[in-house]
């Protein structure tokens, strides 16, 4: 048993209360705080220090990231199939001076993107 199921068990204290309970006496004491001037308040530079550890620690677990990239992929390609089969109808029913425009346009918009 421990001291949370302890004070629990006698019904007294923070850990005690039902989470609710607690939820509102800690909102309290931040509001407090930050109308008191003492709260932490993160800087820019404190921020991404901070996300660039969390990305560390979440990267560092490999099947996790590769669930992730699995599930990213199922639902970037959910359809594919059938939006390839249309795209293709619809290239195939356009004259190829139109084809060859859209992809030289595509291009150019491609080139000018990755200059930036």
């Amino acid at each position: 048993m421990n001291d949370r199921d302890n004070a629990k068990a006698r019904g007294r204290g923070f850990a005690s209360m039902d989470t609710e309970k607690q939820r509102s006496i800690a909102s309290l004491g931040g509001r407090a705080a930050h109308r008191l001037g003492t709260a932490h308040e993160f800087s820019s530079e404190e921020a991404r220090e901070a996300g660039r550890k969390g990305g560390e620690a979440v990267s560092a677990n490999r099947a996790h990231m590769a669930a992730i990239g699995r599930k990213g992929g199922e639902a970037s390609h959910r359809g594919s199939a059938k939006h390839a089969e249309q795209t293709q109808v619809q290239q195939q029913q356009q004259p190829a001076t139109q084809r060859v425009s859209r992809d030289y346009e595509t291009t150019v918009r491609e080139q000018q993107s990755s200059q930036f």
